[in-house]
């Protein structure tokens, strides 16, 4: 069992859409591959249909419905704030031991390769002492596979100058470019590039 965890630098920044994407290009090419987002803020009980666990799980081809979500998101926070605020205004904290053993527990019984897919960017707190960091590093020997540009819709620059500008500092890391893409099922071939980075392809 291997696990690849999908973060970024801030919210509204294409986790989802990466994840999404990345699973239909797995499963595409004959990969076992399952889904976590453990931690949701922003989720409104009276549209979870549009929600980010339902748009992994309708990746994943898994039946779309509460219970689904509630397997793959237990901690699902209605404000859209940071996991700490929005918890913080349902009286309620994020068990930081409970979701390791949450990512962990399906780590250790899912076959085949599992994304986990954190919330906001790497340094949002979860709690008054933990941030998404401290998450990812809590599964040790973090090795970054590869990092992933989105191209903004309004950006200054152009995807390929921001490439450019990245590159001398990613080292042998791959960096892969996507441009705005319509959806997750485009076969852009730098799916294929981010699943041979993680060793899928």
């Amino acid at each position: 069992m291997s696990g690849v965890f999908v973060t970024a630098t801030g919210t509204d920044i294409g986790k989802t859409f990466v994840t999404a994407a990345l699973i239909r290009h797995l499963r595409g090419i004959g990969s076992l591959v399952h889904a976590i987002k453990p931690v949701v803020t922003g989720f409104d009980e009276a549209d979870w249909a549009t929600s980010d666990p339902a748009v992994l799980l309708q990746a994943l081809g898994h039946p779309v419905d509460l219970k689904e979500i509630a397997r793959i998101s237990p901690w699902r926070l209605a404000a859209p704030l940071s996991p700490d605020m929005a918890a913080r205004r349902e009286a309620r904290t994020i068990a930081f031991a409970h979701l390791i053993d949450f990512c962990r527990d399906t780590l250790r019984k899912r076959p085949g390769l599992v994304l986990i897919e954190g919330i906001g960017g790497i340094m949002v707190p979860l709690d008054e002492h933990r941030t998404v960091l401290d998450w990812m590093s809590a599964r040790r020997n973090l090795v970054i596979a590869a990092v992933v540009v989105n191209e903004s819709e309004r950006s200054a620059a152009s995807l390929e100058e921001t490439l450019s500008s990245i590159a001398p500092f990613a080292d042998c890391i791959e960096l892969v470019g996507i441009p705005r893409l319509a959806d997750t099922g485009s076969g852009h071939p730098a799916w294929g590039r981010i699943a041979a980075a993680i060793g899928c392809g």
